[in-house]
């Protein structure tokens, strides 16, 4: 499972109830169910994964996570997690508030666009920067959105987020091994990777 993955799976409490939005074949639902006893829950745009998902047992959904996920009740779930997808999302803010409305916390992880790989590529070469962790080219991209961990923490704190926790990793792309980045993140961590709640209204 990938390394960031293996983050989000320590953050979940054994039995809690979990939501898992563009969830693939559903590889962290499956291992979070056998390893914590988890109630799970997926949606996956691909219907090729949903239908392996499917016949490995999973509870899971065909549909736009952006769409499907209005249909479910408020604090349905404990954890809502949207893996490596956020930058693909069209209203970051509008999918968020849904997800801490259907669930107690939500936890995002995202490429860092500010890591010193993709600066480099800027400075040196003058072009749109393209690496394992952004594999693609300016015109075929699926993603929308350039992400630094800084810009997220300001982008919460602007849109009425609390940040609970927040990890930087340093991994290759989609890999199973890595490091937590605690020096220099912003520069030197591949993924940021935040659980987010429902930020306190200051007191009238």
């Amino acid at each position: 499972m990938r390394y960031d993955l293996q983050i989000i799976a320590s953050w979940i409490e054994p039995g809690a109830k979990v939501l898992d939005l563009g969830c693939g074949a559903g590889d962290l639902l499956s291992h979070l169910i056998r390893e914590k006893g988890i109630r799970g829950s997926g949606i996956e745009i691909d219907e090729a994964k949903v239908a392996e998902g499917l016949t490995r047992g999973l509870s899971m959904v065909h549909g736009d996570i952006n769409e499907e996920v209005c249909d479910y009740p408020d604090q349905a779930f404990d954890d809502v997690i949207l893996s490596q997808t956020l930058q693909q999302v069209y209203d970051p803010a509008r999918l968020i508030r849904e997800m801490l409305r259907v669930g107690k916390r939500g936890i995002v992880s995202f490429p860092n666009f500010a890591h010193y790989g993709v600066r480099a590529q800027l400075f040196f070469k003058g072009r749109a920067p393209v690496s394992r962790e952004l594999p693609y080219q300016w015109y075929d991209t699926p993603n929308i959105r350039v992400i630094a961990l800084k810009d997220f923490r300001r982008f919460c704190k602007a849109s009425g987020f609390a940040i609970l926790h927040e990890t930087a990793i340093s991994t290759p792309h989609h890999q199973e091994t890595g490091r937590v980045t605690t020096l220099f993140p912003n520069l030197l961590a591949t993924y940021g990777i935040f659980r987010l709640g429902r930020a306190t209204p200051p007191p009238h």
